[in-house]
């Protein structure tokens, strides 16, 4: 099983420049950063995680550039996006950010992707709440056209473009792995669809691996891998292991150096035995 580190990367935390040689020093296999362009003053939308939607939700850096700085600091370790929000996003800049990004890193990038919550956040991107897993896999679609031919094109009913040229092209073929993220009832269809793995949040997931496996071998596709976020103790890694899980994620705080690499001390000494 592989472990990971994430963070929120906000301009007063750790710089991803020191942060990422310290998680490839402590043996983690890659590291992972949050996305949200911005947070509406309104806050109508209610925040998953609780109450009081923490500040660095709206203080977070780009995370292809928080990205590109830790890949060129490293040079084995991956880097992802858990989760870039692909529904605010221009699907043709996008997929050449990570095609740049992939290039950059010589191959380490994953794409994590999802939905998101935040319906006035999406407003201002212009997308509708209610279309935007539609919204998702069309771009997504696009994306891996763009990435995998020569001369691409796409014509769904949310994203249409004619012949293009774009490049450069991913390092990983035929592109980097899509991890999408999610716990809703339809994500596992999703994940089957069009994704290359499973990043849940929240919820019973180890229930749902049966489902998954079903879905995946009614499809004629193989293992998806899984990729979750489990409570930081030895219970909770032997539980994941078992199961088959891929890799589990912990964050470290983005509240500045000494408490993000305390915490990343503590993260190495727990899973040091599972490696």
């Amino acid at each position: 099983m592989k472990f990971g580190i994430a963070i929120f990367p906000t301009d007063y935390a750790i710089p991803m420049t020191e942060l990422g040689p310290a998680v490839e020093e402590a043996g983690f296999e890659s590291l992972w950063v949050a996305e949200h362009s911005h947070i509406p003053v309104s806050r109508e939308s209610p925040w998953p995680g609780g109450a009081e939607l923490p500040k660095h939700y709206w203080h977070t850096l780009d995370p292809f550039i928080a990205l590109t700085a830790a890949a060129l600091a490293t040079k084995n370790l991956k880097v992802g996006t858990g989760i870039c929000l692909v529904v605010e996003r221009d699907p043709i800049q996008t997929a050449k950010q990570v095609a740049s990004l992939d290039h950059l890193s010589v191959g380490r990038f994953l794409f994590g992707i999802g939905g998101g919550w935040n319906k006035e956040e999406m407003a201002n991107h212009g997308t509708d709440f209610s279309t935007r897993w539609k919204l998702l896999r069309e771009r997504v679609e696009a994306m891996k056209s763009i990435w995998t031919q020569d001369v691409s094109e796409y014509h769904g009913e949310m994203v249409d473009f004619g012949p293009m040229w774009c490049w450069p092209k991913p390092v990983q073929k035929p592109h980097p792995p899509i991890i999408l993220g999610g716990s809703g009832p339809n994500i596992l269809k999703r994940v089957v669809a069009y994704a290359d793995g499973w990043m849940p949040n929240r919820g019973d997931i180890l229930s749902r691996l049966p489902e998954l496996r079903e879905l995946a071998t009614a499809a004629g596709r193989g293992d998806i891998p899984i990729t979750v976020y489990p409570a930081a103790t030895k219970e909770d890694i032997e539980q994941m292991q078992n199961a088959g899980v891929d890799r589990c994620i912990w964050y470290v705080p983005p509240d500045g150096r000494d408490q993000a690499l305390a915490r990343l001390d503590e993260l190495e000494k727990l899973t040091r035995p599972y490696r």
